[in-house]
């Protein structure tokens, strides 16, 4: 017998990435789980989540939580408004550094603002999540929210400025209320460094729910965009984020000398690049404005011979797209610029490996992908990159969970 779950995700109002799939899936493992959106939740996930019996809370509970979060949306507003107004290059770096700083207070208030609902709610969770947490302010969100828990930092983005930092000692306690989970060993070593006394564990975010691409969905999603069987593909999900290296795709389509057809979705996409790749002789381009819903995904990579992974060098948070991949069964065409991701996938056939920032490199292996499709990942895929299954990752959960309250030792 399990006890529910109380998921804490505020980003649940947008689609796109897969912190959506990971809170859908691991509602599904703890029916009846709390799940607490403080910005409102996508219609897909509302679906979603209510098949699996799932109490929806997209309100604050109490008038502390109310409290915190409309001091929440004041200073996301003001956050927003100084971006606008600092952005001209004549003010000095830390003014224009400063709309960050507050976006991170932000975002500390509305965790706090979910923790107190979680905490009036469903008092007796075997475990309590921020599934996308903030990468500051830990031990501030569990005094303000008055609830220990876990929180999931995905990355390190914004560094903390003097004013952030003040508060963060002042709340230093608190961080012994709490332990972050880090998708991967890079994200923890930053986090580490950042936070040296921060009770932390490495845990790939991504799970596995199983459902691999049928051939059916293969079939389908070439129809869909009207591209013969024999024809090759690649696909290019998600935003243009800055540690995407969209130039060097970008480099290496204008020189490809074989026939390809890739499919693009995400948001946000450059259009001056897109306008420029349909005008190239050998590249049939398809694009599915996005963020897109989950059915729309598979679609995508149902169409895929192989799915395409660009980064700069040395981006070491997790590949949700990698993920995807062996998730659904598709084959990778994936820059070396994680060098532990890399070794993983060393001598897997259905992983064809690029220098990151090479376009020469790159070509080179879409050349490979047009003259033979590589072998899909197998069913053994997902546990290579780490993911489990979303019954594995809570009862992984509610075990780190314990340990907050057992004073066990944490590594």
């Amino acid at each position: 017998m399990t006890t529910p779950l109380v998921l804490i995700e505020p980003y649940a109002d947008r689609l796109g990435g897969h912190h959506q799939r990971t809170l859908v899936a691991l509602a599904q493992a703890r029916p009846g789980s709390l799940v607490v959106a403080p910005h409102g939740i996508a219609r897909d996930a509302v679906t979603a989540l209510r098949r699996a019996e799932a109490r929806l809370v997209t309100t604050p509970t109490g008038w502390e939580a109310a409290l915190l979060l409309a001091a929440s949306h004041l200073l996301a507003l003001l956050a927003g408004a100084g971006q606008w107004l600092l952005r001209p290059r004549c003010w000095s770096r830390s003014l224009r550094r400063l709309p960050h700083q507050v976006t991170l207070i932000a975002r500390c208030l509305a965790e706090a603002s979910a923790l107190r609902t979680g905490r009036l709610l469903e008092p007796g969770a075997e475990a309590v999540v921020v599934l996308t947490a903030s990468e500051a302010l830990h031990g501030a969100a569990a005094l303000l929210g008055g609830l220990p828990h876990l929180r999931y930092v995905h990355e390190q983005v914004t560094t903390e400025d003097a004013p952030v930092r003040l508060l963060g000692r002042l709340a230093r306690r608190g961080e012994q209320r709490v332990v972050v989970v880090c998708p991967t060993q890079a994200v923890g070593d930053q986090l580490a460094a950042a936070f040296p006394d921060l009770p932390a564990v490495v845990r790939a975010f991504a799970v596995d729910d199983g459902r691999r691409l049928t051939d059916a969905e293969r079939e389908g999603g070439r129809l869909a965009f009207g591209i013969p069987a024999a024809e090759a593909v690649a696909c290019l999900v998600g935003g243009w984020w800055p540690y995407k290296d969209i130039e060097t795709v970008d480099a290496a389509l204008s020189r490809l000398r074989e026939p390809l057809h890739l499919v693009v979705t995400g948001d946000p996409l450059d259009e001056r690049v897109l306008e420029r790749w349909r005008n190239l002789p050998r590249l049939r381009l398809h694009v599915v404005p996005g963020p897109v819903a989950e059915s729309v995904l598979r679609l995508v990579y149902a169409a895929a011979d192989a799915a395409l992974v660009a980064r700069h060098h040395g981006v070491g948070k997790e590949s949700g797209l990698a993920m995807d991949a062996a998730r659904l069964g598709v084959s990778l065409i994936l820059s070396d610029h994680d060098p532990v991701l890399t070794a993983r996938l060393r001598d897997q056939g259905w992983a064809l490996s690029f220098s990151a920032g090479d376009p020469d490199s790159l070509v080179d292996r879409l050349h490979t992908l047009v003259r033979q499709s590589p072998e899909r990942p197998g069913s053994q895929a997902p546990h290579l990159l780490g993911m489990r299954t979303a019954e594995e990752q809570a009862d992984f959960l509610a075990r780190t969970f314990a340990s907050l309250h057992m004073k066990e030792p944490r590594c």
